[in-house]
């Protein structure tokens, strides 16, 4: 099996995991759980696991955060807009 398949799979399992936790934000209206701190520093890792990948030239790491890069912009502007909005 060869490694970018092996990374493909994992970035499967692991950037997949955060389609329910953006569907159930989306459907509570809920982030309240989530703390800023928490979100700010996962977007900005996943941003820099994003940017090695292109600098590594792998495509499993690219595409992976690529997709949790944008789930959590999504999530942060999510919380941003739900908590806005209960004051």
């Amino acid at each position: 099996m060869s490694n970018e398949l092996i990374g493909f799979a994992a970035a499967l399992l692991t950037t997949g995991s955060f389609f329910p936790q953006v569907w159930k934000i989306w459907k509570t209206k809920s982030t309240r759980d989530l703390s800023w701190v928490m979100v700010a520093m996962f977007t900005c890792g996943v941003g820099l696991w994003l940017i090695y990948g292109i600098l590594m030239k792998s495509p499993s790491i690219t595409v992976a955060n690529s997709i949790a890069f944008s789930l959590w912009l999504a999530i942060s502007f999510m919380k941003w807009r739900f908590e806005s909005t209960k004051s």
